[in-house]
């Protein structure tokens, strides 16, 4: 039920938020009450609520991250102020449930170290590994990371140990919001977010992956700077052609994947060291949005989708400065951390698996990580 009404000079419409808005964190404001809040204001526009920025889109839909904390059912207040838009509880319960469950997920430092200390599942100096769930963890300081480089579960039907990569697609977009949600709330304002996932896929009926997790970021408040391609050169793989020499209905499939690049507020990095490592052949060739070099042996890994270290190399030394913070949500088989290590950046990886939390672990064992120094200065 949606309901309109003035306080004094303020126009106020109340309603009950849906399923859909908490998941995607958005508020949709029906018809009836768009005039008295939104007044004259064009859309799409940005707009600001609760003192952060916001989205207003063409169908009466306010876009936040802040919206994504409330419960599906919250009766919720919104408004318009000389400041921007207001969204609250409407009522004094609901108020005291949100307030209860901000304190709670609220953790001291000690707290939060307690925390950490019980899940890390190895440290050597700056490169950490934690056996946890990403949309769950709360070891991991918020606006503390400057750089996250990942390659998520595709959803095409990969064995992973703790993990069904076959679940249906709008099931793995609402699971790709979740954490990419939570990721945005941990980098710092300048910090960006490198995502290796597939142009599209046909396992399972086609979909434009890429265009769609793409869509989703946007939506939870990543900004976007750019996609590179990344041609593996394992067009010899490639065996689905649908209608064999037929018009029928061919199959259409690049053999390549992409890396697209994020940021949550700022593009220009202002944060860290400010002290660069990339040579001058490097950046001529990378920020050529085309990459050329070949995929990661599932056997030689023993992980079921490892990516070469050559991805997470050059997104670090591109994208991050020396003793920067770099993230794995999806460690894996660890390439990430590996990546770090070499080039002298702290790393953190987050991996459900305790298995594979092992095998990332002797592999920056088998690298040498005990008698690598790592300085902020290098």
């Amino acid at each position: 039920m949606t309901v309109a009404q003035h306080v004094g000079e303020q126009k106020i419409v109340e309603k009950s938020l849906q399923e859909i808005e908490t998941l995607r964190g958005f508020v949709h404001i029906p018809a009836k009450g768009r005039d008295e809040l939104f007044g004259d204001l064009s859309v799409p526009s940005v707009v600001t609520l609760n003192g952060s920025p916001a989205r207003l889109d063409r169908y009466g839909r306010i876009w936040s991250p802040l919206l994504r904390r409330y419960a599906k059912g919250t009766q919720v207040r919104i408004s318009k102020t000389e400041n921007g838009f207001l969204i609250e509880p409407a009522n004094n319960r609901e108020r005291s449930v949100l307030i209860n469950h901000e304190e709670k997920h609220a953790l001291s430092p000690s707290d939060r170290e307690a925390t950490a200390n019980n899940r890390l599942y190895f440290r050597a100096g700056s490169v950490f590994i934690y056996n946890d769930d990403i949309l769950t963890t709360d070891v991991i300081e918020n606006k503390s990371i400057d750089l996250i480089v990942t390659s998520p579960p595709y959803n095409v039907g990969i064995e992973y140990a703790d993990y069904k990569d076959n679940i249906p697609y709008e099931e793995y977009l609402i699971f790709t919001r979740k954490w990419l949600a939570k990721c945005y709330d941990l980098v710092k304002n300048d910090g960006r977010l490198c995502l290796n996932i597939p142009l599209d896929k046909n396992k399972g009926g086609q979909q434009s992956v890429c265009a769609d997790i793409t869509t989703v970021a946007k939506e939870v408040g990543w900004k976007y700077h750019a996609t590179v391609i990344w041609n593996e050169q394992n067009i010899s793989r490639r065996t689905a052609w649908g209608s064999w020499l037929s018009a029928s209905a061919p199959f259409v499939i690049a053999p390549v994947e992409v890396v697209v690049v994020l940021y949550r507020e700022n593009w220009h990095k202002r944060s860290g060291s400010l002290k660069s490592d990339i040579a001058r052949n490097e950046f001529i060739s990378w920020t050529n949005g085309v990459w050329n070099f070949s995929g990661e042996s599932r056997n030689k890994i023993g992980h079921p989708a490892p990516f070469p270290i050559e991805l997470p190399r050059r997104c670090i030394k591109l994208f991050s400065f020396i003793g920067d913070t770099v993230l794995d949500p999806f460690l894996g088989s660890g390439t990430t951390l590996l990546a770090c290590a070499e080039t002298n950046r702290a790393g953190i990886g987050v991996e459900i698996n305790k298995n594979y939390c092992e095998m990332a672990k002797k592999r920056l064992e088998s690298s040498g990580i005990y008698q690598r120094k790592l300085t902020p200065e290098g």
